[in-house]
């Protein structure tokens, strides 16, 4: 991921490993400049960030990337209701103070956004900026697709998981392998014109590696998250992001996080989808690149 990669595991107080990876050595940050922080979204992984991360690195930009606990390289065991957002923010915040990171700008995408609007809620003293990609702290299953079908169809997809658990683990682990199954992906997802399906297939596979337990659990804590009602006493610069053909979190959402967070501006991406860092990543490096070359000179 990096060209010099420093991959560690940390061990939180509660004793959960915490795989992470920077592309400096502990003993060589610069505690002068910002880490970026890169947080992925729901079921994603840092292979989201593919195109921002040669690119800051290249610029000389401190990068931090890690797993949340019941992600990927990270611990998987225990009780999946410990995985959320206050634990998922205090195992950062304490994987900062174990790094001796005291400047820190967080780029999140979808869940993401939620991580870092809780992280600033919580942790403010860790964050000089956050970059808020194609988030929503209204509860997704009523939004998603501008209708609220995921709320919908969300119990009988859960009923029929717990009836035939081995059918849905099979399916879980193997549908990155269905051509019908990434179509549906990348048309839903993704600007299709931009796009190269060997990313989709590529996240797709990275999906199959997580506990397929996680969907449901991720999804109820996102509907559960109650942020909306700290927004306005967050005051840390951010810049929020959106596509203007996102199909999965509808437009509106951006202008009311823009609206309720003090300091904040808004970038809207022209033809943009969910992810707008893979349709478009030469305008969105340069519009991070300005964001964060602003805070640096504060």
């Amino acid at each position: 991921m990096f060209k010099k990669n420093h991959p560690h595991y940390f061990y939180t107080t509660d004793g959960i490993r915490i795989f992470h990876n920077t592309n400096f050595a502990r003993e060589n940050l610069d505690p002068t400049r910002p880490v970026l922080v890169l947080i992925y979204g729901l079921l994603c992984s840092n292979n989201h960030f593919k195109f921002q991360i040669p690119f800051f690195e290249e610029l000389g930009f401190q990068i931090l990337i890690h797993d949340y606990r019941f992600h990927y390289s990270s611990s998987q065991e225990g009780d999946v209701e410990t995985c959320n957002f206050p634990n998922i923010t205090k195992d950062l915040h304490e994987l900062l103070a174990d790094l001796n990171i005291k400047k820190s700008i967080f780029v999140g995408h979808s869940m993401g956004v939620n991580i870092c609007l809780e992280h600033s809620r919580r942790y403010p003293e860790d964050m000089q900026g956050q970059v808020l990609i194609s988030g929503t702290v209204v509860p997704p299953q009523d939004i998603m697709f501008d209708s609220n079908m995921v709320d919908i169809i969300t119990p009988y997809l859960k009923a029929f998981t717990e009836k035939k658990p081995a059918l849905f683990k099979s399916f879980w682990k193997n549908s990155y392998k269905n051509p019908i199954a990434q179509y549906m992906i990348f048309d839903g997802g993704f600007n299709k014109k931009q796009v190269e399906m060997e990313f989709i297939q590529l996240y797709m596979k990275k999906i199959s590696e997580l506990p397929e337990i996680l969907f449901f659990h991720l999804l109820k804590i996102m509907h559960d998250h109650d942020v909306i009602n700290h927004l306005e006493s967050i005051k840390i610069p951010t810049l929020v992001i959106g596509g203007d053909k996102d199909k999965i979190i509808p437009n509106y959402l951006q202008r009311i996080l823009t609206t309720h967070l003090p300091m904040s501006e808004l970038y809207i991406v022209k033809d943009g989808s969910h992810v707008p860092q893979a349709d478009f990543p030469e305008l969105i490096n340069q519009r991070l690149l300005r964001f964060v070359s602003k805070l640096e000179k504060t």
